[in-house]
């Protein structure tokens, strides 16, 4: 077996016997991978509390057959606790998580820019710098944009032409043109296309100064992007708490 290095945030964990557990992480150099933590859920562990959802870590791994063994770890990020403790926080941080396994299917494969993704919108979370709602939409913009599906909010998606248009349409990959809107496409506000070019661009100045009508009517958009690109609903998109 070889010993490896790397940052990590653990996405997701469950149980293993009576003592381990598997924990899902997603790695800075290495991608997704599944590993075996030893003893971690006996009160006598030395790194149990660090290997939770939302834990930022540098961990040492040994390549196992099916699952690697994790050996080491030491924090880098502690905010399984602050996200944990409020619904808000939790709820949407949950989603980012889950969001960060679909879009990084295969194991092993470096996903660098959606790792730092990950960790700057956890981070955001735990320090509270926006309104949750708003910090999970920006990440979920940008991580699909990462992935390959950015959205247009400006010029028509489907023929370029210059904007800003009034309709939406999700099939498309965004704002449309009058000629190009296919039956049932959206008409938000402007309002609403400003907010969300302005969370993909990291305008947090725009994005705060958003009210609540055009925030709603945001992320209601930004939720079916989601779910037409992963071709079905995150578990855990319903239970976030909106303001």
């Amino acid at each position: 077996m070889s010993l490896y290095r790397d940052e990590a945030i653990v996405l997701r964990t469950h149980k293993l016997g009576e003592a381990d557990r598997i924990v899902t992480l997603l790695t800075r150099a290495n991608g997704k991978v599944r590993a075996v933590a030893k003893g971690v859920r006996r009160t006598s562990s030395r790194f149990g509390s660090r290997l939770e959802p939302f834990m930022v870590v540098d961990a040492q791994l040994y390549t196992g057959r099916n699952l690697d063994i994790v050996t080491q770890v030491e924090t880098l990020g502690a905010f399984a606790g602050s996200v944990s403790a409020d619904y808000a926080l939790y709820t949407a941080g949950t989603a980012m998580l889950e969001t960060a396994e679909r879009l990084v299917e295969a194991e092993r494969e470096p996903a660098v820019q959606q790792y730092l993704l990950l960790v700057g919108a956890v981070r955001a979370l735990a320090e509270r710098a926006h309104d949750p709602g708003l910090v999970l939409d920006a990440y979920l913009l940008r991580s699909l944009s990462v992935a390959g599906w950015a959205p247009s909010f400006t010029d028509c998606a489907r023929c370029g032409a210059p904007g800003p248009h009034r309709a939406f349409a999700v099939g498309s990959g965004g704002a449309v043109c009058a000629a190009c809107r296919p039956p049932g496409a959206a008409a938000p506000a402007p309002e609403t296309f400003a907010l969300l070019a302005a969370l993909l661009s990291g305008d947090w100045a725009n994005a705060d100064d958003s009210n609540d009508r055009h925030r709603r009517e945001g992320s209601g958009l930004v939720a079916a992007f989601l779910q037409f690109h992963l071709e079905r609903g995150l578990r855990s998109l319903p239970m976030v708490e909106r303001a």
